[in-house]
């Protein structure tokens, strides 16, 4: 066989056998497509394509989307340090909302993973549970604690889908405002407040941090929790 047929049936045969992938690079694939160009990206064909691979190769290592989406999660909480917390609960509940807003402000991307529903970094847990623990050691009952862990979470969440949009607002400003630039003063009759405070809203708005409007939230819901017998854990 000469050296031009060598080469010919080399690629036939490479044509035929798709390398072997490294899981690692798999997934570093697929956290750098979610980190660049976000959720929608991101598909078993693109990784694949990015790998020089088929789809069809990726589901020796993985089930589904959803399997790579929880490996590509594994060990982003655990990429930062934990902070050290204080003792008493408290404040200790306090501090670890704190840090899942932090945490997750580092990494945006994530947001849109744990909005498709309950896929999660595992190394996450310890937030939750010490949010739990902390609930009812503050008085909570265990209903009133995994209630008290989402009205957490989904203020936390909020606040940093609200802060994305408003920096990429940041980076192509829109042409005009619309509010509070819309209240004038012919809506006092009706919006007595709003253009009481149209002038100074914006100065108001940002004279805002998380730590008091987490620590507000807290205090409410320990202060609801513990005025009464909680309504969820009682016999129908």
């Amino acid at each position: 066989m000469s050296g031009a047929e060598k080469k010919q049936a080399a690629g036939r045969r490479s044509m035929g056998r798709p390398r072997r992938l490294d899981p690692d690079t798999m997934v570093a694939t697929a956290r750098r497509i979610l980190e660049e160009e976000g959720l929608d990206a991101l598909s078993m064909r693109r990784v694949a394509k990015e790998l020089g691979s088929t789809p069809m190769a990726l589901y020796h290592y993985v089930r589904d989307k959803d399997e790579l989406l929880m490996l590509t999660l594994s060990g982003t909480a655990g990429a930062l340090p934990r902070p050290e917390l204080p003792e008493d609960p408290r404040a200790r509940l306090l501090a670890v909302s704190v840090h899942a807003h932090e945490v997750l402000s580092r990494i945006p991307w994530v947001l849109d993973v744990l909005a498709l529903g309950e896929l999660t970094d595992r190394d996450a847990l310890w937030m939750v549970e010490e949010i739990l623990d902390c609930a009812q050691k503050c008085g909570l009952s265990p209903a009133r604690a995994v209630r008290a862990c989402w009205t957490i979470w989904q203020y936390i969440y909020g606040d940093l889908i609200f802060r994305r949009a408003a920096a990429r607002r940041a980076e192509h400003p829109p042409s005009r405002r619309y509010f509070p630039e819309m209240i004038t003063e012919e809506d006092a009759e009706e919006l007595p407040r709003l253009t009481e405070i149209k002038d100074r809203w914006r100065a108001y708005a940002a004279d805002y941090t998380v730590a008091d409007e987490l620590d507000a939230i807290i205090e409410g819901l320990i202060s609801r929790g513990t005025r009464g017998p909680d309504e969820a854990a009682l016999p129908p």
